[in-house]
């Protein structure tokens, strides 16, 4: 079945692709979570129409592209997210993003595989490459802010991810202790029980008699 991507979904597309996947991941799945709509014809049209309109705006030439990567020099972008007090991100800030805030901002067509950065995780400020053109790049200044606030100094920043290291790193220690603890305490149990089974076995040997025989033991019967 195939659907226009509403948004970024792993290993299946980006934002505006149009896949081809089984009816029942579409229908269970993608389709209920607003992550994708049916390829319709209407649909697929209006998509085509969009990248035409966007293609016109992308590098056609060296020295178009010359051009492209000044105005992606002198941009800076602001992405306003949800964060915790860490400053990770209840979310991500994407290529799909990057690119859309450049068309919105500055009416640039930017392919997304294009935007070297994976997904951007925490607050902070970055300078994101950009492949315009064979042989062309440019870095664009991107600002990902706490929403309704604004960006702490860099050591402040640093400060911050390094505690959430702090606290991962603790948190894996604890979780590798508890593991270990739950580890001695199975040996222990497997090692009472195998000695359970060795005393019995060995009191079993010692109540056995020289002359004892099983039922219907012929050999032992004297004349």
């Amino acid at each position: 079945m195939e659907v226009i991507l509403l948004q970024d979904v792993e290993h299946v597309g980006l934002k505006g692709d149009v896949v081809d996947v089984k009816r029942g991941y579409a229908r269970n799945f993608l389709l209920p979570r607003r992550l994708a709509e049916p390829a319709t014809p209407g649909r697929l049209e209006h998509v085509r129409r969009i990248e035409a309109d966007r293609a016109r705006h992308e590098a056609r030439s060296a020295e178009h592209a010359a051009e492209i990567a000044e105005l992606l020099g002198k941009t800076v972008l602001r992405f306003e997210v949800k964060s915790g007090p860490t400053g990770s991100l209840f979310g991500s800030v994407t290529p799909t993003d990057i690119s859309e805030e450049l068309w919105r901002t500055r009416k640039i067509r930017v392919d997304r595989r294009k935007i070297d950065v994976d997904a951007i995780k925490r607050i902070g400020r970055y300078e994101i490459p950009i492949h315009v053109y064979e042989g062309v790049t440019a870095e664009v200044k991107t600002l990902v802010v706490p929403e309704g606030g604004e960006l702490p100094p860099e050591e402040e920043l640093a400060a911050m991810e390094a505690a959430e290291a702090a606290e991962a790193a603790a948190e894996e220690e604890a979780a590798a202790e508890e593991s270990a603890a739950l580890d001695e305490v199975l040996a222990e149990i497997d090692a009472e029980e195998a000695a359970e089974v060795e005393a019995a076995e060995v009191g079993a040997a010692e109540g056995a008699e020289p002359g004892d025989t099983e039922p219907g033991d012929e050999s032992a019967t004297t004349a």
